[in-house]
């Protein structure tokens, strides 16, 4: 029980909500709210326990940071926009995903990156171009 209480106070810190029900309960759930979700039923075995976030890596790296007392909990499956993760071998490439801001953020960083070199290239042209310049300018003519 004491173990159980360092990951609840783990996930309030990081923003995650835990639950712990039955797996029953979890499928019926599951079912009510639609389809897709038929690839987690294969997980709902043995204790359980479900945690919900904004972000889908906080809660693996949740797992990962109250891992290093010990090897439990155990990733049984995840659910992030339409993607079913299955087992615990998942944990790594889940603590990975960037958020929604980090992805905006390096779509806007790519998309000025093509600009930012053509004006780069405009201006370091206009230099060598005005070098060219003055160089024939000043040259003695014959």
């Amino acid at each position: 029980m004491e173990q159980i209480n360092k990951l609840r106070r783990l996930c309030f810190k990081q923003g995650v909500e835990f639950k712990v029900a039955k797996n029953t309960l979890i499928r019926k759930a599951l079912e009510s709210i639609g389809t897709g979700y038929d690839g987690l039923f294969e997980a709902l075995q043995g204790p359980t326990s479900v945690m919900f976030s904004e972000t889908g890596s906080i809660p693996a790296k949740v797992i990962k940071e109250f891992r290093k007392a010990g090897d439990k909990p155990v990733l049984k499956a995840a659910y992030i926009d339409s993607a079913i993760y299955l087992g615990d071998t998942s944990l790594d490439e889940l603590s990975k995903l960037k958020t929604k801001h980090e992805l905006i953020g390096e779509i806007i960083g790519l998309l000025q990156s093509p600009a930012k070199n053509v004006i780069g290239a405009l201006q370091s042209g206009g230099h060598k171009l005005s070098g060219i310049l003055k160089t024939l300018e000043d040259r003695p003519s014959n």
